[in-house]
């Protein structure tokens, strides 16, 4: 690259509304039907926006980028993450759902900090945005105290990415089934102080406990209250043994389901709920490798399709899996196609073509995403006049050519090594592979000094050997079989 673009690149990675940056002869995946898919064409990014997609754009007065060698699509949507579990990273790597209730709620979510909300925040938004996802779902439900909202909020907002602060409850708040009470004083002075606008690149949701894990009139006493605010809901519904109490058929009885609702995991729901659901306008938001490793119960596309509804992805827990949406894509159609193609062996039929495709996997991964994160007018498709939340992956590398597939080749070939270069709305905040001004290694012993802190608070070793008792209390069992501590 010349010396003046390399300048003007550099210039590029700012914030200048006025910006242009067009990235030339690209594979175009636009998640847009009304914009197609491109073998050859230009991505025109002007300031924050999407001015063109097509090809052989012409001249422009930009910074170019040659998209040779690359595949340009929307940035990843993840519907569902716990940031705050960051610290806790792959702690949970062998446990089950009721593991994580007995290590996570009943010892470490106590001990975190107003600080370690931040860094965590931080550090996980910065994750997300290294392997493509622009758009994440921050289901935040350690919030201790308004200093721990705050600063979750602050590390969310310094990371760069585009972000839904679903404020969840206090650590204490959920043990089910809990009788105590959400701090709506606190969410409306948050809603107040933070968000008195909808328009920012950081917004905000209610993360509600729903019928599982609190009463039921707690229930609708949170869902009415986050309404009266104006906020969208998510809400975890059948997963695991918590899930079999028919929470959506509860949720219906007491008039609670509406539009603007995410229903989150949703495996051990029945089919009246999946349609009540879709009758209703509710989202939904899967995480097939959490709750298959997690006994929350198989992952529910099956049911989600059969009755309209085209779900959206997430990756739950970074205390038990990775961070990335190609693994989460590829684990939810493996098993998925897997559930179907058994059941199809039983009766001696074959299936074709095949019932969901890559290209149904991208459709979750982007536009569905922003669908269930109330974004979709900003974000989830390469649309001229949305804003310039992309992705451009180096198809150049061994696990990426030749391109036969270009949907196939993001689906099932990609990895977060293949990402040069992440935009949101319109800033570059990962070029040629790296992320632009962040300081990895003061990053990282910034963590390392606050979780080492935590776990001396907590008395538990950092070597891989901690194995918590399950925790069942509001679950329909009473016994663990075998449970070590």
């Amino acid at each position: 690259m010349k010396a003046a673009a390399r300048e003007g690149e550099r210039r590029r990675t700012g914030n200048d509304p006025m910006q242009r940056t067009v990235i030339r002869n690209a594979i175009v995946l636009s998640m847009d039907p009304a914009v197609g898919e491109h073998l050859d064409a230009d991505v025109l990014i002007e300031g924050e926006k999407i001015a063109a997609v097509r090809p052989n754009l012409g001249p422009a007065d930009a910074l170019e980028i040659d998209g040779r060698d690359s595949i340009v699509l929307p940035g990843f949507v993840d519907t569902h993450r716990h940031v705050w579990g960051c610290l806790l990273r792959n702690v949970s790597a062998d446990w089950s759902l009721a593991q994580y209730f007995g290590g996570v709620r009943g010892l470490m979510g106590e001990l975190y900090t107003p600080d370690d909300m931040y860094i965590a925040d931080y550090c996980g938004a910065l994750e997300a945005l290294d392997a493509g996802i622009t758009t994440l779902v921050d289901w935040s439900h350690n919030i201790n105290s308004p200093a721990h909202a705050d600063m979750a909020i602050k590390g969310l907002r310094d990371s760069g990415i585009r972000a839904v602060f679903a404020y969840g409850n206090a650590n204490k708040e959920w043990f089910a089934v809990s009788d105590l009470p959400t701090n709506f004083a606190d969410i409306a002075r948050v809603r107040r102080q933070h968000f008195s606008s909808d328009d920012g690149l950081v917004t905000m949701a209610f993360a509600a406990r729903g019928p599982q894990f609190t009463t039921l009139e707690h229930t609708e006493s949170e869902f009415r209250q986050a309404r009266a605010l104006d906020l969208p809901i998510t809400v975890h519904v059948g997963d695991g043994l918590w899930g079999l109490n028919k929470p959506v058929e509860q949720l219906h009885a007491r008039g609670l389901m509406g539009p603007r609702t995410t229903y989150v995991h949703c495996c051990t729901l029945n089919d009246r709920e999946f349609q009540l659901m879709a009758d209703t306008g509710g989202t939904t938001s899967l995480s097939a490798e959490v709750e298959l490793n997690m006994g929350q119960g198989n992952p529910a596309l099956w049911g989600c399709l059969k009755h309209g509804l085209r779900p959206s992805v997430s990756i739950d827990v970074c205390t038990s899996v990775g961070g990335d949406m190609f693994t989460q894509m590829r684990m939810l159609m493996s098993v998925s196609r897997g559930f179907a193609n058994a059941e199809a062996l039983r009766e001696r039929r074959l299936i074709h073509p095949v019932q969901v495709t890559v290209r149904d996997m991208l459709d979750f991964a982007t536009l569905q995403g922003a669908k269930a994160a109330n974004l979709d007018h900003r974000t989830g498709s390469l649309t001229p006049g949305k804003d310039a939340d992309l992705i451009v992956l180096n198809t150049a590398s061994l696990n990426m050519f030749p391109v036969n597939n270009p949907a196939g080749a993001v689906v099932e070939g990609a990895h977060i090594g293949n990402i040069d270069s992440v935009f949101v709305k319109g800033r570059a905040v990962k070029r040629h592979g790296k992320l632009v001004d962040i300081d990895i290694t003061a990053l990282r012993r910034r963590m390392e000094s606050n979780v080492s802190a935590l776990f001396a608070r907590a008395g538990v070793a950092r070597d891989g050997n901690w194995s918590p008792a399950p925790y069942v209390g509001g679950s329909e069992t009473r016994s663990v079989a075998g449970a070590s501590h």
